[in-house]
């Protein structure tokens, strides 16, 4: 069972309540969530509800032993194997589409960039920001810039290093036939009023301010540099630190947040209108 939604939507909750009522244990497709250091940031499910049912791919690692989609792929297919052997069901929450459709439907194994190629977009990345690279992929593949997260840079910076690397689009490369699994998939898609999710989202950025979120970002500011750190939530207060914005008339770190968030969660929404119907087996 594939629990799908926007951010902030309730699929934490909602996979749980799920797993308990069907004896059973849950696997996360959220990216985000897989380093040890991130929590308040990438909102991970608190000790409680971590205790409440057994749970996989949740701070597993360190930011500093970044994980990839095909290591992902094969870990969760090998994880499967084994909790199919305890369990007639399990539960998926997600998260992140990559990982969701690695699991899912396998995705291909891409051409990796020359170092040189990799280390001269990662210093226009980190040095011009990620507009630079975001003119580059609407030039080389204008489809996946249409669909991808224009604020995650990683992703972005990905695209196109392979689009470089192969000669092809990013977008043509992945649309590879799906891979057969050993178990069948249905899908739960959690729907909200695009007004209410934007007052969750609202409501949860003030909860992880108040929380702590500063603080936890301060301690990871001088890893700023590592992948897994540019995503919403820190790289906010980053770019704060390091005074590349005029703050003056820019939105505070939390309003940055906030739209940062609701722009993520609507290229969520794009995705799983599109998406969403082709997971079920």
């Amino acid at each position: 069972m594939l629990i799908l939604g926007p951010t902030a939507s309730g699929k934490t909750a909602r996979a749980i309540e799920l797993a308990q009522h069907l004896d059973t244990e849950i696997i996360s497709c959220d990216s985000r969530q897989f380093y040890s250091e991130m929590e308040i940031g990438v909102a991970r499910p608190s000790p409680n509800e971590l205790a409440s049912v057994p749970h996989h791919f949740i701070a597993c690692r360190s930011v500093q032993d970044p994980y990839n989609v095909y290591t992902y792929q094969q870990d969760a297919l090998k994880l499967l194997d084994n909790l199919f052997q305890q369990h007639d069901t399990v539960v998926a929450v997600g998260g992140s589409s990559l990982y969701i459709e690695a699991l899912c439907h396998g995705i291909a194994l891409l051409p990796d960039p020359t170092p040189e190629l990799r280390a001269m977009l990662q210093h226009k990345l980190h040095t011009e920001g990620v507009e630079s690279l975001r003119s580059m992929l609407r030039v080389l593949d204008p489809d996946y810039y249409n669909q991808v997260d224009l604020a995650n840079g990683v992703r972005i910076q990905r695209a196109v290093e392979v689009c470089i690397t192969a000669g092809k689009p990013y977008s043509q490369l992945i649309q590879q036939p799906r891979r057969p699994r050993p178990f069948s998939i249905k899908t739960l898609v959690i729907e909200r009023p695009r007004e209410e999710l934007r007052n969750r989202i609202n409501q949860r950025v003030e909860q992880m301010i108040a929380i702590g979120l500063e603080s936890e970002a301060r301690k990871l500011y001088p890893l700023r540099h590592l992948t897994p750190l540019n995503t919403v939530g820190y790289k906010e207060f980053f770019a704060l630190w390091e005074q590349q914005n005029n703050y003056s008339s820019s939105p505070s770190p939390s309003e940055a947040i906030k739209l940062n968030t609701w722009h993520y969660a609507k290229k969520q929404l794009t995705w799983l209108k599109k998406n969403a119907p082709l997971l079920s087996t």
